[in-house]
């Protein structure tokens, strides 16, 4: 058995994939703006993480814009059978690097197209609408315009399947009334666990749940408790807290992000660290403190 296989599967879209995956986000430069500082090396880190396994990985159009998907496609392209390839579309970068909301039909459908073509795709196995009605987390209202949108694509044939990112438990379920939602995905890791009963909610219905900055993101996770337990288990923070997040519910797939493949293999090496339930008690009072 393989590293990766260690972390176990999960169903994504109808598909079984192993739940630790790869995020691309950091494939772009600086703010997820503009091409990465060292383009061989991040073909290098994408062609590392399916060599080891990684059959998921996450990514959107509007990181770049358009950079990691094209990279993507260069690196990968023609891709294996087993490659689940997921993204998102509901925002869009203005010149100043911000992240602006695009939920009208043109911006949706231009969006959907964006993504099949930088990626040389006929059809995308996933598309996450990232709601924007609050750029730093999930904030009502109602997402019935722009998810008939993407139903409709469903419809024509581009879209496999349809997630939801940045999302309450009310919009979950107003878009289960719309359409079949397959994943969601969130902000959550081991201090920031707001989505702790949405978590359990969605395994009890076979929904997978992916988290966003797993390892805190662009404020990185920092806790003498955590840092402590990884001395103890000979780990770095970072796997511990990943670990973390594979024993906290078997529905949870992981995207962690790098550039770099050093770290993509600590990273990966995450799925054999086994956590004891005293260790997982200890780790637990991290988000209990957070809170």
């Amino acid at each position: 058995m393989s590293i990766i296989e260690q972390s176990g599967t999960f169903t994504l879209g109808g598909r079984s994939v192993e739940r630790l995956g790869y995020g691309a986000m950091q494939l772009a430069g600086p703010g997820v703006y503009g091409p990465p500082k060292d383009h061989d090396a991040a073909l290098a880190v994408l062609r590392e993480a399916v060599e080891s396994g990684v059959d998921h990985i996450d990514t959107s159009d509007f990181y770049g814009p358009h950079v990691t998907n094209q990279i993507i496609r260069e690196a990968l392209h023609p891709y294996r059978d087993d490659l689940v390839i997921v993204t998102k579309v509901g925002a869009r970068r203005g010149e100043d690097k911000s992240w602006n909301p695009a939920f009208s039909r043109e911006e949706l459908t231009q969006a959907v197209h964006d993504n099949l073509r930088n990626l040389g795709l006929d059809v995308i196995d996933v598309v996450n609408l990232r709601l924007m009605f609050d750029v730093h987390g999930p904030a009502e209202g109602s997402l019935e315009e722009p998810l008939t949108v993407l139903a409709d694509l469903q419809r024509q044939g581009l879209i496999r399947h349809i997630g939801l990112s940045n999302v309450t438990a009310t919009q979950i379920a107003e878009g289960q009334s719309i359409t079949k939602i397959v994943c969601v995905q969130n902000q959550y890791n081991l201090a920031h666990r707001g989505d702790d009963a949405l978590i359990d909610d969605l395994a009890s219905s076979g929904i997978a749940y992916v988290p966003f900055f797993p390892l805190g993101g662009f404020s990185p996770l920092q806790s003498s408790t955590l840092s402590n337990v990884a001395a103890r288990l000979n780990a770095t923070p970072m796997q511990v807290a990943l670990a973390w997040l594979l024993r906290r519910a078997p529905n949870i797939l992981l995207i962690p992000g790098t550039s770099s493949v050093g770290h993509l293999r600590e990273n990966l090496a995450a799925a054999a660290l086994v956590l004891s339930d005293e260790v997982v008690k200890e780790l637990d009072q991290v988000g209990e403190i957070a809170a």
